[in-house]
């Protein structure tokens, strides 16, 4: 009796240990701390809409020449992609003409069909008004139009431009081909449903 007793707690102990290393090892899901997983789409389409008090109310248009304008109306040039590069910082490429929005040393605008990472990183800054502010990561110059009719401008002096960045209307779909509406049955006809065709011609058949 003893020994067999004995072989029960010994048996109990093996169970208590194996049913914790069981639970030991169930998965359990690991929050993956990864950064950019707060940028929900970490794409958007946006127009970049600005109307600060500098005479300059326009959207930002890349065009296919590198030149960076503003346009007074939304434009096929003027749809943007920003894309998160890493929290807080952004890429900004034009949908059609598929050039990199970027900034020279003396903060001008142009649009490079490469990306690089000094001339091209903005870093965007978010206002409580819904506008946002976008400054070189690298150099901390303002992205900034510049005024209409304005050979040259202090660009420190004028301070950032605000910018409000307006959903991007998706393409709209091709209009599907047109189907003619079949015609109404001739109701006084033999053949209303024009199910026999006309002859054209007596079959030889019956030529004597």
């Amino acid at each position: 009796m003893g020994s067999d007793k004995a072989s029960f707690q010994h048996l109990g102990w093996w169970a208590l240990v194996l049913a914790l290393l069981l639970g030991a090892c169930q998965a359990h899901p690991i929050p993956d701390s990864s950064p950019l997983l707060q940028f929900g789409g970490q794409v958007r389409q946006r127009y970049l809409y600005t109307d600060d008090a500098q005479e300059t109310e326009s959207h930002l248009e890349i065009r296919a020449d590198g030149t960076v304008v503003g346009a007074a109306r939304q434009s096929p040039e003027s749809l943007l992609e920003l894309k998160a590069l890493k929290p807080g910082v952004i890429q900004i490429l034009g949908v059609k003409t598929s050039r990199f929005l970027c900034q020279g040393p003396d903060g001008t605008l142009y649009g490079s069909l490469y990306f690089d990472l000094v001339a091209c990183s903005f870093r965007e800054l978010l206002l409580e008004d819904g506008y946002n502010i976008y400054q070189s990561e690298a150099r901390g110059l303002p992205l900034r139009l510049m005024p209409h009719n304005s050979p040259s401008w202090d660009l420190d002096s004028w301070g950032p431009t605000r910018f409000l960045p307006l959903p991007g209307q998706p393409p709209e779909p091709p209009e599907p081909p047109r189907v003619l509406a079949p015609e109404p049955p001739d109701v006084g006809s033999s053949d209303p449903l024009s199910m026999v065709w006309p002859l054209q011609g007596r079959s030889p058949s019956y030529t004597s």
